[in-house]
């Protein structure tokens, strides 16, 4: 009876996280170059008990146990707009950003110009290139971006974004603002990762697919709840029944 419980105690823990992840994607739908998470699942066998006195053999339990969130890396519908700043990463890499806490990364291509000259995020977070953030005088016009990442002006070219991958994506960590930090050292893009400029990669999430999932994990931790629910009553009727029974 106790192990029911348990059990389904598990189950719930895990959906509550689901949840928390598929919100997240939900929320996220018209975020700019947004990456959607999805959950995995593994099973956790109690381990057997240690006493050989039991006249029944032992059995292991398995409960539920959320492993990792893993980061989908397919790119998100490309939209033209038309400006310059604007673009788009063709590939699993991203723009690398500075940040007050330090070197971050994204794929929000949402770009412009702050009143000091310098490229940013729409956040307000400096662009870095290959020799640091990509500044432009006063004068500077004609700002074109190609497609391996070369900036240039009509006064020649001032630089080339940064950008950065990873072999394996469960690096990157979301810190908010559409932002990610690599718990290991990154490295170059590869050079089949194209830019593409007058464009703007929007999230990668679809809508009706997270919708259905957030509508059968409610329905699952329901059902769950229920069934918690009836196994209580039960083991609080077999208690009453034990007390009722003359001594």
């Amino acid at each position: 009876m106790e192990n029911a419980l348990l059990v389904g105690l598990s189950r719930q823990v895990a959906l509550q996280r689901e949840l928390d992840v598929v919100a997240n994607n939900v929320a996220n739908i018209n975020t700019n170059g947004f990456k959607a998470r999805s959950l995995r699942f593994e099973e956790y066998l109690m381990p057997k008990a240690s006493g050989d006195s039991f006249q029944t053999p032992d059995r292991r339990i398995s409960f539920v146990e959320d492993r990792e969130t893993l980061l989908d890396m397919s790119v998100g519908p490309i939209e033209r707009t038309g400006n310059p700043l604007d673009v788009a990463i063709n590939g699993e890499a991203m723009l690398a950003v500075q940040t007050p806490k330090g070197e971050r990364y994204t794929r929000n291509g949402a770009l412009q110009i702050n009143a000091q000259g310098t490229l940013v995020t729409s956040d307000g977070y400096p662009v870095m290139g290959d020799g640091g953030p990509v500044s432009f005088t006063g004068t500077e016009k004609s700002i074109s971006i190609g497609p391996d990442g070369t900036i240039s002006t009509e006064d020649g070219m001032k630089g080339k974004l940064k950008l950065v991958s990873a072999k394996d994506p469960k690096v990157f960590s979301n810190e908010g603002a559409n932002l990610y930090a690599s718990k290991s050292a990154t490295q170059p893009a590869p050079k089949e990762v194209r830019i593409e400029s007058g464009a703007l990669e929007r999230s990668n999430v679809k809508p009706v697919l997270e919708m259905s999932r957030l509508i059968e994990i409610n329905r699952a931790y329901a059902n769950i709840s229920s069934m918690l629910q009836r196994y209580d009553e039960v083991q609080r009727s077999a208690i009453e029944k034990l007390a009722a029974i003359p001594a």
